[in-house]
């Protein structure tokens, strides 16, 4: 009888798509089928994210709900992925010593060893580790077809913004060659896939030489892919600002792009932008959205937004605001930051109500506006 397995995943796409190339993994390798029972799992995983409030809380409640079944079963092996096992390290075997492993990122492809020697040696094993080795040279393909796919073209982040911990967990910005990324296409495509969603932590930061030596960046190997017979949508995400060149607008005159656009601007304020460190103004936001307008007038467009961050005033919360009506943003994702989330210390000046209110006004505020226009 085949083994299983159970995933449970925090966060953002690339945890979606890391958890479903672990789960890839074990089914090639390890002949493990998927279970929605947790209590009927020989190996658990929880893929976690730092981003959101209280992440190392909410990892450790989840271990707890699961240390019964481990104790009654000691043979099932329990595994700790993503940014806060990027982030903690030992501190998760030391806190619940019943955890097996901790694996990083840029580490999942070691899974199926991890297992095994968890197994046979019966002791907790922390590889969190960043390897030049290319993880995606050894990922099997996915056996689960659905019309949409994501497909990673590159890990990590340089930006270091001052409220985001993505380059200590997933490390900086590496690019996958391009001939890869179009090979995992073309067989996602024959397979039955329409609809291809390009993923990075910062996509449009993206990078590469092909085999002939030529530089491409996002907006080539958009080219690229829409090239592909089969391919009827395309889609990149998260991108920022500073990135978002003339190049890459003007592929929005592809008709395979799909009319979306997710931008993060996190704040309306450049006082607060250059506190957070994401090296550009609120004037080169506009001017880029209003360069995408001119070629997609229709085009729907998203952002996130922090609130709260240290030193916001309430004329620079109003600033966001302003921001929000300047652009008419379809959609928004805000977030309260929490301090110990920070990978640098900050001088906190914000009451938590504050926060709450602000959070609560820029939904609010973007509801208000979608009934408006309809």
């Amino acid at each position: 009888m085949s083994k299983k397995i159970f995933i449970k995943s925090f966060g953002c796409q690339m945890n979606e798509y890391d958890s479903s190339k672990m789960l890839d993994l074990m089914r090639a390798e390890r002949n493990m089928d998927r279970t929605e029972d947790v209590f009927s799992a020989d190996l658990i995983l929880l893929n976690t994210c730092s981003i959101r409030e209280k992440p190392q809380e909410k990892v450790f409640s989840q271990l707890g709900r699961w240390k019964d079944y481990k104790k009654n079963n000691p043979n099932v092996v329990i595994g700790v992925g993503g940014c806060v096992a990027s982030q903690e390290g030992e501190k998760i075997i030391k806190r619940a010593p019943y955890v097996d492993i901790v694996f990083g990122p840029q580490t999942l492809h070691r899974l199926p060893k991890m297992y095994d020697e968890v197994l046979s040696s019966r002791k907790s094993l922390v590889d969190i580790s960043f390897p030049k080795v290319e993880k995606f040279s050894v990922l099997p393909k996915t056996p689960d077809i659905k019309p949409s796919a994501f497909v990673s073209i590159m890990e990590g982040c340089s930006k270091f913004c001052s409220f985001c911990v993505v380059p200590y967990t997933r490390g900086l910005e590496v690019s996958r060659e391009p001939e890869g990324i179009l090979d995992e296409i073309k067989d996602l495509v024959a397979r039955g896939v329409k609809e291809i969603n390009l993923l990075g932590q910062n996509v449009n930061a993206y990078r590469a030489k092909d085999k002939y030596g030529t530089k491409l960046k996002l907006a080539d190997l958009i080219d690229c892919v829409s090239l592909i017979d089969g391919v009827k949508r395309i889609r990149f995400t998260t991108s920022h600002p500073l990135q978002f060149t003339d190049d890459l607008i003007n592929t929005f005159e592809n008709p395979k792009l799909a009319n979306y656009l997710h931008l993060p601007v996190q704040s309306g304020s450049n006082k607060i932008l250059q506190l957070m460190e994401r090296k550009h103004k609120v004037e080169l936001y506009i001017d880029r959205i209003n360069k995408l307008r001119s070629l997609r007038p229709d085009i729907s467009i998203s952002s996130d937004f922090i609130v709260g961050f240290p030193g916001e005033t309430d004329s620079d919360f109003k600033e966001t605001l302003d921001l929000i009506d300047t652009i008419g943003f379809d959609q928004s994702f805000s977030f309260i930051l929490v301090r110990d989330q920070t990978p640098q210390p900050l001088k906190w000046k914000t009451p938590q109500t504050i926060k709450l209110n602000c959070s609560d006004w820029i939904s609010c505020n973007l509801r208000l506006k979608r009934i408006q226009t309809h």
